[in-house]
């Protein structure tokens, strides 16, 4: 038995009819005068043989890419953010659409209970109680600030009407949500391709929830297997915990090094941070310079015809650029925004499991998450506190106890020997990760512009405007023009300026800098 609470329930909800079949015959019509369907690979057992053959032959040499073609649509539920968190929301070649903490309450069954020890596991199942009244206790005491402050942004809405009412009580869970566990249940779509499936399987052991992931994965693939048997035929074995890299690398440090490391990183980690929650460490030194000559390749013009300035102006300006006053993102597609894959930045980044929740589903900014263990101190809290909770006492008060005492009961289960993978579960929203994300202005151009939207989750909102100013004083023609959705509207003259209807932040942001950005909800 891996788990005391309810099973991860894995049902298929779509896929395409004959996935195995339409593999083999995408392979075929490479090589092919004419397309070849799947009924042509599989109309007599003469066909069967050769399609076998050649599914074994391309799967072996590893050519994958036909098993790309057929995508698999689950429904999960009763799986762990934090199983969400390591693994499947950690690679882009993924998409979920699953239900927020910030808008739905959490109730008090809704976390995953490892099988533990008999006297663990009463100390594990009260350290959550004790997080669930926490969290209900914080909703309570941040919502008279949170109201007064909404009813400033908002001074003609009646705030006992029930949508307002509501409005309030999301922004106060929002908040709240820190001190809540990453066993926390969540309930999702999740679709992948056949290729992503199958490394799921082959990978579905490794750091963090091995257990967890192993369970699921296994469970979507008997889903697949059930809907068509020969799709996984030649699938390899998982690879045990034990013949993973990481595993192996950690083998190499002594017992002393395993346990005084993490202490020391955080201290060098956090160092080299100063006052910052994302600090550029790496970038093209000829970003703008390689980026105008580009706009120029794709024109076909000269230096003395179109400066760097200019080039540049023409791209990321709103006023010139119809495409960035789009609901859709075509910056991919268009010929001159694709000169904004040129510029790369890597950042260094501290912030909480639940922003990074957030953080991580910007695919195409991909980040090297940690081993989580290899973060946690057991015996020291450690934890990123919202900006909210400092301006009320008694909430920080009651948030800095409920932290201290959910480290109290992790400390006492790792050293009453508790497997460090189920402890974790019983980490807050609010441990910090610690990591590098890189990424191009492309993607960092969709993820800032969306993300510093006053209606954005908080931390992810400060880390995009810290990015954005350190990038205009870096490269000051990349990042003059980088700025909150409703600003590059106003610039483009598209109205309404907010596109956010009823989500509207209240807040005229369009007037305003992104040095001069400020909120408290």
């Amino acid at each position: 038995m891996v788990y005391l609470s309810p099973e991860p329930v894995v049902h298929l909800e779509n896929t395409f009819e004959r996935p195995y079949d339409n593999a083999v015959a995408t392979a075929r019509t490479c090589y092919s005068a004419k397309v070849i369907h799947a009924d042509d690979v599989s109309r007599d057992e003469t066909a069967r043989t050769r399609r076998d053959a050649i599914a074994q032959s391309i799967y072996k040499a590893g050519h994958h890419t036909t098993i790309q073609h057929a995508a698999f649509q689950f429904v999960l539920d009763n799986v762990s953010r934090q199983f969400i968190w390591s693994f499947l929301h950690s690679h882009p070649y993924y998409n979920s659409e699953q239900v927020s903490q910030r808008y739905v309450e959490i109730k008090p069954e809704n976390f995953t209970v490892p099988a533990l020890r008999e006297d663990h596991l009463t100390m594990y199942r009260q350290a959550i109680s004790e997080m669930m009244e926490a969290y209900r206790q914080l909703t309570e005491l941040l919502a008279p600030v949170v109201q007064a402050e909404y009813k400033r942004l908002f001074p003609a809405r009646d705030v006992e009407e029930k949508r307002w009412q509501w409005a309030i009580q999301k922004r106060c869970q929002e908040v709240a949500r820190y001190v809540l566990p990453v066993a926390t249940h969540a309930h999702l779509y999740h679709t992948i391709n056949g290729l992503t499936l199958h490394r799921y399987h082959r990978l579905s052991q490794q750091f963090d929830v091995p257990g967890e992931q192993k369970l699921v994965v296994d469970k979507m693939v008997a889903e697949v297997n059930r809907h068509d048997p020969d799709f996984f035929k030649f699938i390899e074995d998982p690879l045990p915990l034990e013949q993973t890299l990481e595993y192996r690398l950690m083998q190499t440090f002594g017992e002393d090094a395993r346990r005084s490391s993490p202490k020391a990183f955080i201290r060098e980690f956090d160092a080299g941070m100063g006052n910052l929650s994302s600090r550029l460490v790496d970038y093209k030194i000829n970003a703008e310079k390689v980026m105008a000559q580009s706009v120029r390749n794709v024109m076909g013009v000269t230096e003395s015809a179109l400066p760097d300035s200019e080039a540049i102006d023409w791209v990321l300006n709103p006023a010139r650029n119809p495409y960035f006053s789009e609901s859709l993102n075509l910056a991919s597609l268009g010929k001159l925004t694709r000169t904004m894959g040129h510029p790369h930045f890597t950042f260094r980044k501290k912030i909480s499991h639940s922003a990074d929740s957030q953080n991580q589903r910007h695919r195409m900014t991909p980040a090297s998450r940690p081993v989580l263990v290899r973060q946690v101190l057991w015996d020291e809290p450690d934890y990123i506190t919202p900006s909210l909770v400092k301006t009320i006492p008694q909430a920080l008060d009651l948030y800095q106890k409920a932290m201290r005492r959910t480290w109290e009961v992790m400390s006492r289960l790792v050293n009453g020997g508790e497997k460090e993978e189920n402890v974790l579960y019983l980490l807050p929203n609010a441990f910090p990760i610690r990591f590098e994300e890189s990424g191009d202005l492309l993607n960092f151009h969709h993820k800032w512009t969306h993300r510093l939207c006053y209606t954005a989750q908080e931390e992810i909102w400060k880390t995009s405007q810290e990015e954005v100013l350190q990038i205009r004083r870096t490269f000051p023609l990349l990042g003059r023009y980088l700025a909150a959705p409703c600003r590059l509207r106003e610039q483009a003259e598209v109205k309404p300026f907010c596109p956010e209807g009823e989500r509207f932040c209240g807040v005229a942001v369009w007037k305003k800098d992104v040095a001069d950005y400020q909120r408290l909800i």
